[in-house]
């Protein structure tokens, strides 16, 4: 038995699809489960023990012409399942035309008339994209809930150790997205009522962000770790964290998957999406003003609509470590 699985989003959406690794490698564990995500992802299923093959597609360069080499690549391989995470057209073509023996998406994607099964994707109350996901496959598996998880090695934690000689938090305090994206004065705010050491964790495209909050903080022990780590060492960090301050983005994910201690602060989106934390010790923390405004857009905006961004200056920073 071969299955595919196609997330080629952003991170968070690849963390929010392994539930369904899981759940397969759990119903069917002699199966070969391959994966495809786009270049620059491919780090977070490294060294999966439960992914046979991870598939990469280049957004980034010739876009097109790499999608039609993956397309002949999946055809070349006779998947029993191809299943898309997906609800656009460029994953769409990659299931319709992979010669997939069962093939399976959500019907908002524009291709879905081609699929052999194709499943609601609803943005309900309650329900979280994990749920949504996994009732891709729920007519081979079950309707179990079943937690996202990454695989960090011996050698990610390895590498981390030495940053965990003392208690310590972490805190991500960037975002793709403007309205996502907790307002730097009020992280200094945080940070300046917090005693443990403190890490701060991004890319390398967050370096200035974070050397720029360091520079204003009044914290003794606070170092940016900012494209020094991988994703899976990383995760690693965040497991052993005595708490993670994240915004809803990625770093809210990999805690999630690794089922470490969480506050996620949400400015222009909300946990009802169905994308907020999973941790067993986590807690969401919004504002408590009524705003028409909140929440502007399913997945944030680049800039306020209303140019208040009140939706993040008025969280109260003691509710957060509270």
């Amino acid at each position: 038995m071969k299955f595919l699985i196609i997330q080629t989003a952003f991170i968070g959406d690849v963390i929010l699809a392994t539930p369904i690794i899981e759940k397969l490698n759990s119903f069917f564990s002699a199966a070969k489960i391959d994966f495809l995500l786009r270049k620059g992802n491919e780090g977070l299923l490294e060294n999966h023990p439960k992914i046979n093959k991870v598939l990469i597609w280049d957004k980034q360069k010739n876009k097109q012409q790499n999608l039609f080499r993956i397309m002949q690549t999946i055809r070349s391989e006779h998947y029993d399942y191809v299943i898309n995470l997906q609800r656009f057209l460029s994953t769409g073509l990659l299931t319709a035309f992979s010669k997939g023996k069962t093939i399976i998406g959500f019907k908002k994607n524009p291709l879905s008339m081609l699929f052999h099964q194709k499943i609601e994707h609803n943005i309900k109350k309650g329900i979280h994209e994990v749920n949504r996901n996994l009732s891709l496959i729920e007519n081979i598996t079950d309707n179990k809930i079943q937690n996202p998880k990454l695989y960090p090695t011996e050698a990610d934690f390895s590498f981390v150790e030495k940053y965990k000689n003392e208690p310590y938090i972490c805190i991500a305090p960037t975002s793709v997205w403007f309205t996502k994206q907790f307002p730097a004065q009020k992280w200094l705010e945080l940070i300046n009522k917090v005693d443990q050491k403190i890490y701060l964790i991004g890319g390398k495209e967050d370096y200035k962000k974070c050397a720029e909050i360091i520079s204003k903080s009044t914290a003794q022990k606070i170092e940016s770790l900012c494209g020094k780590l991988t994703l899976l060492e990383s995760a690693a960090l965040i497991k052993d964290a005595e708490m993670n301050y994240v915004n809803d983005s990625a770093p809210m994910h990999i805690a999630s998957a690794m089922n470490a201690s969480t506050r996620a602060i949400y400015c222009s989106t909300v946990p009802d999406f169905g994308f907020g934390p999973l941790s067993s010790q986590s807690k969401v923390v919004q504002t408590k003003e009524q705003l028409d405004c909140k929440p502007c857009g399913l997945h944030g905006l680049k800039d306020c609509p209303k140019g208040h961004f009140k939706c993040a200056s008025t969280i109260d920073v003691n509710e957060i470590i509270g």
